[in-house]
This record gives C-alpha cells, sequence and structure tokens, in this order.
C-alpha cells in the first residue's frame, strides 16, 4: 500500500506544458526590461547604469528567496507554494505600471522577484521527481521551450511597448495575465496529492540542507559555476540593448526584435537537444556552448553593422542553453532526496550573479562604455566553458 501511495504521489500529475505556461509569465516579465533600459532612463531622468538596478532589484531578491522556497517545497509541496508564488507575482507586476519615479519601480521590482522566485526552480525540481535521469535533460529541453518563448516575446512586446505605446503598459498586460495563468494552475492542481514531511524548527534549521548540500564538492562546482555564468553572461546581456540604441539610433521595435533572438537560439536548442546530447556528451555541450557565447560576445565590440546581431545573438542564446542545459540537469542530481533544496540553491546562485553582475557592469558601462563590458564578458563566459568542462569528471554520474 505505501508503495501505490507513493508512486501516485511522484507519479507525473502536472503537464510540462502548464509548468512551462506559468513559467513563461515570470521569464517574460523578467527579461522585458532589456529593450527598455535607455526609454526608462530618458522617462526618470537618469543613466542606463543607474537604471540597471531595476534587473538586479529583481534577480537578487529572485535569487535569494530560493533558499526560502526550496526547503518550503520540499516540505509542504511544490506545487502549492508556485500557485501563491505566481498570485501575488501577478499583483505586483501590475503595480509596476503606476509607480511615479525610478525608486518605487526599485522596490515593486523587489517584490515581485521575491514571488517569482518560487516558480522556475521548483517547477525543475517538480521535474526532476518525475522523470529519470535518462529522460531528464530531454524534458528539460522541452520545459526550457516555454522560458524561450517568453525571453522572444518579451523582448519583442518589450520594443512594441516601449516604441508605441508606453513601458508601463507591458507590465499592466503581463499583470493582467498572471493573473489569468495562476488561476488555470489554481484550478489544475488544487486536487493534486503532495508529499507532506512533518518537519518543525526555525530559520536556521531551514538553511542546515544548504549547507549539508555545500559541502560536497560536486555541489561546489556547479554553484560556483552557475554564478559566473548569471555574473557575465545575463549581467552583461543587460546592457545589449542600450547599446544598440545608443550605437544605432535603431527604434525600439527593431531592438526588441534583435533580443529576442536570444530565445530565438533557446527554442533551436530546445527542437535540436536530443541530437546534440548524442553528438557532444555534456562535456562537449558545456566548452562548445560556452566558447560560443563567449566569441559573440567578443564580436559585439567589432561588427561593422548592426544586421549582424541578429545572427550573433541567436548563438548567444543556442551558446547559453547549450552550457545551462547541463548545469541544469547536473544540479538535479546534486541531492536526489531533496531535489527542490539543491534546485533553488543552484537558482540562489544563478541569479544573485546575474543582479551582481548587472550592478558591476553597470559601473564599467557608465564610467568606461559597453566595449569594455562586452570584453570583460567573453573572456569570462569563454574560460568558465574551458575550466568547467574539464572538471565535470569529478561530478557524480548516476
Amino acid at each position: 500500500m505505501t508503495k501505490i501511495v507513493a508512486e501516485k504521489i511522484e507519479n507525473p500529475r502536472v503537464s510540462l506544458g502548464l509548468l512551462g505556461a506559468i513559467s513563461f509569465m515570470v521569464i517574460a516579465d523578467m527579461r522585458v526590461v532589456d529593450p527598455l533600459l535607455r526609454i526608462i532612463a530618458n522617462d526618470f531622468g537618469t543613466t542606463v547604469g543607474n537604471t540597471a538596478a531595476i534587473i538586479s532589484a529583481y534577480t537578487i531578491p529572485y535569487g535569494l528567496f530560493q533558499l526560502v522556497y526550496g526547503p518550503l517545497g520540499d516540505r509542504i509541496g511544490k506545487l502549492k507554494v508556485m500557485t501563491v508564488g505566481i498570485s501575488i507575482f501577478a499583483i505586483g507586476t501590475a503595480l509596476c505600471a503606476f509607480v511615479p519615479n525610478l525608486p518605487l519601480l526599485i522596490l515593486l521590482r523587489f517584490l515581485t522577484g521575491m514571488f517569482a522566485a518560487a516558480v522556475i526552480p521548483l517547477s525543475l525540481a517538480y521535474i526532476g521527481d518525475n522523470f529519470p535521469y535518462a529522460e531528464r535533460q530531454t524534458a528539460i529541453g522541452r520545459y526550457l521551450s516555454a522560458l524561450m518563448l517568453g525571453q522572444i516575446l518579451s523582448s519583442s512586446l518589450g520594443g512594441i511597448f516601449g516604441q508605441f505605446i508606453s513601458w508601463r503598459e507591458i507590465f499592466l498586460l503581463f499583470g493582467v495575465t498572471s493573473s489569468l495563468a495562476a488561476v488555470v494552475f489554481w484550478q489544475a492542481t488544487r486536487h493534486i496529492p503532495y508529499q507532506s514531511h512533518t518537519q518543525t524548527g526555525n530559520i536556521f534549521s531551514s538553511l542546515k540542507p544548504y549547507l549539508q548540500l555545500i559541502t560536497k564538492p560536486a555541489a561546489r562546482l556547479v554553484i560556483t559555476a552557475v554564478f559566473i555564468e548569471g555574473f557575465c553572461l545575463f549581467g552583461g546581456f543587460a546592457y545589449i540593448g542600450a547599446f544598440i540604441r545608443d550605437t544605432y539610433q535603431l527604434p525600439y521595435i527593431t531592438i526588441g526584435l534583435l533580443l529576442s533572438g536570444f530565445g530565438m537560439g533557446g527554442l533551436l536548442y530546445s527542437i535540436s537537444v536530443k541530437w546534440l546530447v548524442q553528438r557532444l556528451g555534456e562535456k562537449g555541450l558545456v566548452r562548445v556552448g560556452g566558447l560560443l557565447a563567449g566569441t559573440c560576445y567578443l564580436s559585439i565590440t567589432i561588427l561593422p553593422t548592426w544586421i549582424l546581431f541578429i545572427p550573433v545573438i541567436i548563438l548567444i542564446g543556442l551558446g547559453y542553453n547549450m552550457m545551462h542545459s547541463t548545469l541544469q540537469t547536473q544540479a538535479t542530481e546534486l541531492s536526489p532526496e531533496s531535489r527542490g533544496t539543491a534546485v533553488s540553491l543552484f537558482a540562489f546562485s544563478l541569479f544573485m550573479g546575474q543582479g551582481i553582475g548587472a550592478a558591476v557592469l553597470g559601473r564599467i558601462v557608465d564610467n568606461a562604455g559597453y566595449i569594455p563590458c562586452f570584453i570583460v564578458c567573453s573572456i569570462a563566459v569563454a574560460s568558465l566553458a574551458v575550466w568547467f568542462s574539464s572538471q565535470m569528471r569529478y561530478l557524480k554520474q548516476t
């Protein structure tokens, strides 16, 4: 009887499509700012580097609160926590449309990031619970296609709204749409059983699983790698849109379409993931993907025309997903008995890296210009790929 109940709980009850739908909203809200930094900076009368605080204000709490939602999801149920998170996220996103100044927008993005943190990592942990390792990379690749679609549409919509309507209305649109998605998700999951643990303790005891996990060499390796990835690859990507605007004076709609190439590269990866895994293996995915992304960042500094941003950004998206998908798959195996905790620590490191990276690289942009920023990102991403792929022999494969 115990075995039957356990199987009933562990078997997948939520489709990848539904998980992808709510994750789509979170990633779209996160990435919509990329083509809008310059226009928001102009609206509030400040610099691009200062305005990038809205990125750090979102991604830092997004990463920090993984430490809360991971153990909470393992304890009371991943789907329940995700339902609450997407609901409050929707309200915060809608309110961003009405802010009168930059400090209040930064505050609301901070609060929105807190609750958005419950969705994607717990979705990945849920997939990890319900797909065997041999199938997991393909499942994650398919799930990530929803995230890539969010990146594509968010950049395009951000450009359209920035050019023809207002950056404020895009937050209102995302808030309302997220509210509808939250209702659908609640209806679909409210009768699904979850495994409840009777753990007790204070906040310090909740941190114990993380401290135990970080004592493992494999965990330290993966967590360090994803922090560097977030710092350099995403921290630098935040400034590509502003660079295109300042250098080529293109319309915001064109900038949005160019930046959507990152998501197109992700979709290209999701379509070809099975073939790539068979041809390159996990080490090859990391090395080829990281070197590809690093080379593209370097090429940004010498492109003779903006037209070449089309293939460059697509290839950055492809290279990122080749590298990051492998890191994510490894994260789901760091602690099979508590995947929510492991994946949350992974996401914590990624988004802390992204938030800190956007802030640090913003200082470089304001003081030295865009080119030094992209050169730093290029060298760091390529070095990361070579280093991590050489260290993967120390990771336990199951």
